[in-house]
């Protein structure tokens, strides 16, 4: 359920769009039927009377200095709540809330959940928070993220020691031996033990519910009567939880890509996402087939990946720091790959390379995917993950005939499910049941009169449609569903339709019409004047670097740009530039930096049309989390040298 969002791509388009850009950045507000843009003066839904007041927060809001949170307008602040709601005296949790204040007439706070569950909205606000408002057009709410309870600031829950996460990663998917097969019962075993010793019955107050208690406390602390909410796969639920439980509190919600666990019977929801991904797999196949710039392109893509499946399987890659590459790797990380589209040549590499021996693509994107650090540190995400699902009722449950329900997967979903056993497939149920026993999901409701629209992919791997279909039944008629024929999980990123749908019911309250369509925005085209720029000496002709792409989230539908690489320091590389433009006509001028971290240098230069923005990733940007995931397309001691077109 994890979201497919890019964080820095968030960023980009918040300084891009400071940068004057007319087709980069679309803040158009219209209503879309079938991916085409109806003038806005024709009539929409909007819901009158928002009766959100002039804020009167009683937190203690202060810079922050959170190594995340560069930019300097950012607040934080922590906001104590119960553990247990029924006991409003007893234990308590520190929760962490970063905000970036509303520009011009404030309108009220807008909080934000990523997915997961277990996924940092704290992190999302610090990376991409003005580039999110931009985006949307939200610009006069507060926006604020927080790390939910039990998520890493958030007392994040540690059952299990960061050692104990990375020696039972990727297990072998096929035990060979009593070593190997008591290696895979001990990391399901030793959870359990770990949460249980360390947090004993508490462990149920990890709850969705409490999450929306603790959103209506945070509502309560900055003095709203209402809260506007953006949440996106799981953070759909948790935003459904809190309509149903606090309906009149509700100034408008956005559900990107539904989460409704009861969707689905006991059977359908063990396969829903291992379906969902073989058909993920066989789109992305079917591209590489067919697409010459891909680097794992063969007559049969899918043989390919078998037969380097089974070579991993049978002989694990060696790797840095003593790691190996085995085949539960390769399948962690083609299955991070699908959940956007923009990961999809960055798999294709990987998987060449890995081919030729070096494996170091595959484990970036398996360890990004497991929020593993280059030095052996993990975030919470896995751990809180299965607390949060199990104390929420939301995990896959036991079916009644495990070896029927495995059949029916491995038919279905014949690479995804080629390796559980009738044991896998009631792991989860088993899990639960041990640490918090039984608990049934929320029943979604909604009397409120707020909008509220919910988004929903076609080809979205981890959240199918009918869970979307589902919900919007359940919410009434103040809730109106889009759909996105394109690629992916996430969709806020992947369509100017999608953002503008968003960005209206957030700030003015309006519901798109009724069935509303949207498709993927078009590839941006090479500018005209784009071959006429000059290459310093020491700059390299353009390269192919698809994981720099990714991690930036340079998808090619927002901007048209270009990499190339050089020796020279991120300084030295932006003032020749600076030298070689200025002889074009190109003038250097102030923009805000896109990316406020260590090691990277922008320039931004016009010439009264053409707009260009150079920035320049010193070897340091690709040490920090943010960019870690690219460091194997980089050579080592280069400055990538990314070039983004922006104007005419």
């Amino acid at each position: 359920m994890r979201s497919g969002c890019r964080l820095l791509a968030l960023l980009a388009t918040a300084a891009l769009a400071a940068c004057g850009t007319t087709s980069a950045v679309h803040t158009t507000r219209a209503d879309p039927i079938g991916g085409a843009i109806v003038p806005s003066s024709e009539p929409s839904d909007t819901v009158p009377g928002d009766t959100t007041p002039p804020s009167t927060d009683t937190l203690d809001w202060k810079q922050c200095d959170d190594p995340n949170a560069h930019d300097p307008s950012l607040e934080c602040a922590t906001l104590q709540v119960p553990l247990d709601y029924s006991d409003p005296t007893g234990d308590t949790i520190d929760m962490a809330l970063i905000k970036l204040p509303a520009s011009g007439d404030r309108d009220g706070a807008m909080l934000f959940n990523p997915g997961g569950p277990g996924g940092s909205g704290f992190d999302f606000i610090a990376l991409g928070g003005a580039g999110l408002a931009s985006t949307l057009g939200v610009t006069t709410l507060d926006l604020i993220g927080f790390d939910p309870r039990g998520v890493d600031r958030s007392g994040g829950i540690h059952c299990v020691t960061d050692q104990f996460q990375d020696q039972h990663l990727y297990i072998d998917e096929t035990p060979d031996d009593a070593q190997e097969q008591a290696l895979k019962d001990e990391a399901h075993n030793g959870f359990i033990d770990g949460c249980k010793q360390k947090y004993g019955e508490t462990l149920r107050f990890y709850s969705t519910e409490n999450t929306a208690r603790d959103m209506d406390a945070i509502r309560a602390a900055i003095g709203d009567e209402q809260i506007t909410y953006l949440g996106v796969s799981y953070g759909t639920y948790l935003g459904a939880a809190y309509a149903t439980m606090f309906p009149d509190r509700v100034r408008a919600m956005v559900l990107d890509s539904v989460v409704e666990p009861k969707g689905d019977t006991d059977e359908q929801q063990l396969g829903t996402q291992l379906v969902g991904f073989e058909g993920a797999f066989n789109h992305w196949s079917t591209w590489c087939e067919g697409d010459a710039a891909c680097d794992f392109k063969s007559p049969d893509v899918g043989a390919r990946w078998d037969a380097l499946r089974q070579r991993l399987d049978d002989n694990p890659l060696p790797a840095a720091g003593g790691r190996e590459v085995n085949s539960a790797t390769m399948l962690r990380a083609t299955q991070a790959a699908l959940y956007t589209e923009t990961d999809w040549p960055v798999l294709a590499q990987a998987l060449n390379n890995a081919e030729g021996g070096n494996p170091a693509g595959i484990l970036a994107l398996a360890d990004s995917y497991n929020g593993r650090s280059d030095d052996g540190s993990f975030n919470t995400l896995f751990q809180s993950y299965n607390v949060i699902q199990c104390a929420s009722g939301i995990a896959s449950r036991r079916p009644a005939d495990p070896e029927a329900t495995l059949a029916t997967l491995r038919a279905e979903a014949p690479r995804f499910a080629k390796n559980l056993t009738a044991a896998d497939v009631t792991n989860e149920a088993d899990t639960c049941g041990k640490l918090v026993g039984p608990v049934e999901p929320i029943d979604m409701s909604y009397t409120g009169s707020g909008p509220i629209v919910l988004v929903a992919g076609t080809n979205d791997p981890a959240t199918p449609i009918r869970w979307a279909t589902k919900m919007l039944g359940e919410l009434g008629s103040k809730a109106r569903m889009v759909t996105f024929t394109g690629e992916g999980h996430g969709q806020l990123l992947a369509s100017t339709c999608i953002a503008n749908i968003e960005g209206r019911a957030l700030s003015d309250l309006t519901l798109p019409k009724p069935d509303s369509v949207c498709e993927p925005d078009p590839v941006v085209p090479k500018p005209d004047w784009w071959d006429s720029l000059p290459v310093p000496e020491g700059v390299s002709d353009v390269v192919s670097l698809p994981a720099v792409y990714a991690a930036l989230g340079a998808a090619p539908m927002q901007v048209f740009s270009e990499m190339r690489t050089t020796t020279l320091s991120s300084d030295e590389a932006v003032t020749a530039y600076t030298t070689a433009l200025s002889g074009a006509g190109l003038q250097k001028f102030d923009a805000p930096s896109i990316f406020p971290f260590d090691d990277v240098v922008q320039g931004a230069y016009s010439d009264g049309n053409a707009t260009l923005v150079v920035l320049a990733l010193g070897p340091q940007a690709f040490e920090g989390d943010p960019l870690q995931s690219a460091k194997p397309d980089v050579p080592p001691n280069t400055t990538v040298v990314w070039l983004i077109a922006v104007g005419a």
